[in-house]
């Protein structure tokens, strides 16, 4: 049987209050007493009640993370990022991997609640949002990145410019000569997706350059789906000289289907990928790549998170927006096309 508070201020002989305060780190207790009520918690192995002490205390000092791929080099930056500043503050995270499905992220969702977290830090990719509602209107504290939800009410946000990070990539490739473009993007019911498609027309449009739709493609942000649409755009399209793909997976199932075609990077087709890491420097050729400062984004949301749960009375929704940047490499061909 478990030991209570109450068991161990009976065997010291002082009150339950004296042995609490020491449990909780409160003052008022002598060094004498404080020694003695350590050394009989350690002897007992005595473990608080979180549930009970939550409920005392509101706070869980927990905060839940949940996103659609743990194995998105993206996402693992952006938890690094966030579990760097809320563990300096006393913060605990619970990370759940939703594999991009709707009825798993309902089902953590609704965990994460049961467990009594303090907050979440959300990467949606539900088209239903009324339990996300119904979380927010329970006062729990929720900051969406990456994928934003269609919430008529404002909320709290990290994320970067997805339009602008579009446009920076494809007016780069058209600075280099290219006007046949092709672009493999994400989902369209997504606002990343939807945004990297607004971003590469308006750089087209800017340049006069038509928007020529036999050169857009739409994925699904995985391997697969990249490999697939950027068969289809070589198939289509003879005069296609360069790609943007707007997901790491998805470039990396591009640059598989443009050399089973027996083309090269870049002497035959140019190619802008998107947050394309590569530490080792062994992919070959390089890869031009629109860089999001993930963890930043992580740090920018646990610290908008802490700031949420320190408030009292009204809060004020906040949307951070962080520029994105092009790494040069060697897949767009810089070097030769540059004028």
């Amino acid at each position: 049987m478990s030991v209570t508070l109450k068991d161990i201020a009976k065997k010291l002989n002082v009150s339950v209050s004296t042995v609490s305060r020491v449990v909780n780190n409160k003052k008022y207790v002598s060094p004498k007493t404080r020694e003695k009520v350590l050394k009989a918690l350690e002897e007992y192995n005595y473990t608080p009640n979180q549930v009970a002490r939550s409920l005392k205390n509101k706070s869980t000092n927990t905060v839940g993370i949940v996103i659609p791929d743990i194995t998105e080099d993206f996402f693992s930056y952006i938890i690094k990022g966030i579990d760097h500043v809320l563990v300096k503050n006393g913060y605990s995270i619970i990370l759940c991997d939703t594999n991009e499905s709707a009825e798993r992220e309902e089902l953590y969702l609704n965990l994460l609640v049961e467990k009594q977290v303090d907050g979440l830090i959300l990467a949606t990719v539900s088209k239903d949002h009324k339990l996300i509602k119904n979380i927010m209107k329970r006062g729990i504290s929720v900051i969406f990145i990456d994928n934003l939800p269609k919430l008529k009410n404002s909320y709290d946000s990290v994320i970067i410019d997805n339009a602008k990070a579009s446009y920076i990539a494809v007016e780069h490739l058209i600075e280099l000569g290219h006007r046949n473009i092709g672009i493999i993007t994400g989902k369209q019911d997504e606002t990343t997706g939807y945004e990297r498609l607004i971003g590469y027309k308006r750089a087209l449009i800017e340049n006069n350059i038509e928007i020529d739709e036999n050169l857009i493609t739409v994925g699904d942000f995985k391997e697969k789906s990249g490999y697939n649409n950027m068969k289809l755009l070589l198939e289509k399209n003879k005069n296609m000289t360069a790609v943007f793909v707007a997901s790491s997976k998805m470039t990396f199932g591009a640059i598989k289907a443009i050399k089973e075609k027996g083309l090269r990077i870049p002497e035959d087709i140019a190619l802008v990928g998107f947050d394309v890491h590569d530490p080792s420097g062994l992919i070959t050729p390089s890869i031009t790549t629109i860089i999001q400062p993930e963890e930043n984004i992580g740090k920018a949301a646990a610290e908008l998170m802490l700031k949420r749960l320190s408030e009292k009375g009204e809060k004020y929704h906040q949307k951070i927006v962080l520029e994105p940047q092009l790494l040069i490499r060697d897949s767009c061909g810089a070097n030769k096309y540059k004028k």
